[in-house]
């Protein structure tokens, strides 16, 4: 009911930071970003370190829903499932906290509620504050709620996850003129729809069809009136890829592209490409490890690898520093089936104490024999 986007979860932070304090976790917080960070050691530290992530931030979006929790704040909403994620860890914080798990292992669990996960790389924010160290992490886990995946059912990406994700902007600069005087000017629309046609043979003509990746055209801006040549287009649009590999030779394809237009019509390009997120992948071994745990405790029948999709996720700078994985928890049912990302997404909250217990058998397992 309190959702807040990026980098400004005071209220939120706030709110975790007093949960796990009074679990009676060791807590952590930062003067300069928001997100927190809880600590349970074992009697004997001695050990390897399991991180399990929630990303805390909601989306700017006005809710449709007419729920009793609907948002309180206006035009922000928890559209992405952040707030079941922060429920999830911080119940995993208490189940593990009250029981004698302390007692009869060794080694620790770090909670990471990082912010900023919509946009911001607030994963990349907590590891420049050193959440990976003190102690150091072994693995990382973290999951995500999923509508279309059923209530009771589990998603699990067994390498290759989610894509990177990089933005492109072009400029082309022509010659202004009129419409019925075409040779009078250098006309940028005409350079423009080229490279938007020739963009789209990028990835048919350039990357083996069994890999993952796409370009795509957000925007196309040019012009204010039918019968006016301008003098300039602009274009932006989104880089995805699932291998580093690949998403390097998209870059390098698209520089070339944009020279030969310059060259072929005679016009000016500004072009640049903002590096986003990394690809998401998960460790196999990590996958493995949590696919056994969820089929023990909901049956062989519930749990399923997924393919890999192109969506993005800031996960990624975490699961490139150590050995992990991110799950799908599925939370879909008749009346919440929405997706992800809009204004009357909803979830069946069964989920939440799905994930309490999947991750906090996972906690067990891995500090009681490892992967």
């Amino acid at each position: 009911m309190h959702p807040e986007t990026l980098y400004e979860e005071k209220w939120t932070t706030r709110r975790i930071l007093d949960l796990l304090a009074e679990i009676g976790l060791e807590t952590e917080s930062f003067d300069d970003v928001t997100g927190a960070v809880g600590l349970i050691r074992c009697n004997d530290d001695n050990g390897p370190c399991l991180a399990l992530r929630a990303d805390i931030d909601a989306l700017p979006l006005e809710e449709l829903n007419e729920v009793p929790y609907k948002s309180l704040n206006k035009g922000k909403m928890h559209a992405c499932g952040h707030d079941a994620h922060i429920t999830i860890m911080l119940g995993v914080a208490k189940n593990l906290a009250e029981s004698d798990f302390v007692k009869k292992h060794k080694g620790s669990v770090k909670f990471i509620f990082q912010p900023a996960e919509e946009g911001g790389a607030g994963a990349k924010a907590m590891i420049d504050r050193g959440v990976m160290e003190n102690p150091q992490i072994d693995v990382i886990l973290a999951g995500h709620v999923q509508p279309d995946i059923p209530i009771g059912h589990i998603g699990i990406f067994h390498s290759q996850a989610l894509a990177s994700a990089d933005i492109f902007n072009l400029t082309i600069t022509g010659k202004g003129t009129h419409g019925a005087h075409p040779d009078m000017g250098n006309d940028p629309i005409l350079a423009g729809a080229h490279f938007t046609t020739a963009l789209h043979s990028v990835v048919s003509r350039n990357v083996d069809p069994i890999e993952g990746a796409v370009l795509s055209i957000g925007a196309f801006h040019a012009g204010t009136v039918s019968n006016i040549i301008p003098e300039t287009v602009q274009i932006t649009g989104t880089i995805r890829a699932l291998e580093p590999e690949i998403r390097n030779l998209l870059h390098k394809r698209l520089h070339e592209l944009v020279e030969g237009i310059a060259i072929t019509f005679n016009v000016k390009n500004d072009f640049s490409i903002v590096e986003g997120y990394p690809a998401t992948a998960n460790t196999p071994a990590v996958s493995e490890f949590l696919f056994k745990t969820a089929a023990d405790l909901l049956g062989k029948d519930r749990v399923a690898y997924r393919r890999p999709v192109l969506g993005a996720e800031d996960f990624g700078y975490f699961s490139r520093m150590c050995a992990g994985a991110m799950i799908a928890i599925g939370c879909g049912n008749k009346r919440a089936a929405a997706p992800l990302h809009s204004p009357r997404f909803d979830m069946d909250e069964k989920a939440l104490e799905i994930g309490v217990r999947l991750f906090s058998e996972a906690v067990r397992r891995f500090l009681t024999g490892g992967l």
